[in-house]
């Protein structure tokens, strides 16, 4: 079996036949490597943007690519896709994040008008990968691939980030710090179904009203965290930065503090994040909170 690893750069553009904007890809690069992880091949090819002319500043700057490049070294998408397939072959595709696939359905479904990836069978999100084997999969934020990176102490030069080869390189040697720990199998899904494409185009969000069904009230209780009694809530919940947030007093000990609740719907599940809260953290909170009716 083989693995490749893609990395995608984008522009922002508008179509004016679809009335928004787009993120265009504008670069293609992959590491390819064989069932021992060693890289066998490489590839890198530049896409000439048919539906924006001009890359914003913010991608220049990022890229260093230009204009000038674009046009006499881009080839077109449908043709990067094609050569693209042949270095895939039926190889496990991987990504930092599920960013890059997203944006690659959206340019085949422009270009190809069929939202379905038909050189793909099996995908792995390496982020998800590298967020478990480092114990990082329940905090509040992503793991970003530099961040990745410093963690297991691989050195790269940040100059030579945001081009689609380089970080498609440092995607490969975050993995090959930890796939001898931990194995790939499990994180590998089949990407030729219905469900694939229902699974990695959900957008993940954040429950915010008080009254929907999906919110399992029992864990929008609290124990006191001193001697381990329920707590009784004693104000209204408040939305604060996306979580509940409400006053507690345990009456065993006269434990007194606040108990902030998020619930994230994901395509399968909800993840239910709790946390204790001394009450004078609270000042600057009361500003920005809004009511949310009584449980």
């Amino acid at each position: 079996m083989s693995y490749v690893i893609l990395d995608l750069e984008w522009n922002g553009s508008y179509s004016r036949e679809l009335r928004k904007f787009i993120n265009e890809i504008i670069e293609f690069g992959a590491v390819k490597t064989d069932d021992e992880f060693n890289i066998t091949d490489t590839f890198s090819v530049l896409i000439s943007p048919q539906i924006g002319k001009k890359l914003c500043g913010k991608v220049k700057e990022l890229t260093k690519i230009t204009n000038e490049d674009l046009k006499d070294n881009g080839i077109s998408f449908l043709d990067a896709v094609s050569q693209f397939t042949d270095f895939l072959n039926d190889g496990v595709l991987l990504t930092w994040g599920t960013s890059d696939i997203h944006v690659l359905i959206e340019n085949y479904s422009y270009y190809a008008q069929n939202n379905r990836l038909p050189f793909l069978r099996k995908y792995c999100d390496l982020q998800a990968y590298c967020e478990k084997c480092l114990g990082l999969q329940n905090t509040s934020s992503q793991l970003g691939l530099s961040a990745c990176a410093e963690l297991l102490g691989i050195k790269f030069a940040q100059n030579e980030q945001h081009r689609a080869f380089a970080d498609a390189e440092l995607s490969f040697k975050c993995l090959s710090h930890l796939i001898s720990e931990t194995p790939l199998d499990s994180f590998i899904m089949k990407a030729d179904c219905v469900s694939f494409y229902d699974r990695i185009m959900f957008k993940n969000h954040y429950i915010t009203n008080l009254q929907s069904s999906e919110i399992d009230k029992e864990q929008m209780k609290f124990l006191c965290d001193c001697c381990g009694e329920q707590a009784k809530r004693m104000t209204r919940w408040r939305i604060y930065n996306k979580s509940f947030t409400a006053e507690f007093l345990c009456k065993n000990c006269g434990r007194n503090f606040l108990g902030r609740v998020s619930f994230k719907k994901k395509y399968d599940c909800v993840s239910v994040k709790k946390k204790i809260i001394e009450k004078k953290q609270k000042a600057t909170e009361n500003e920005s909170s809004s009511n949310a009716k009584v449980m």
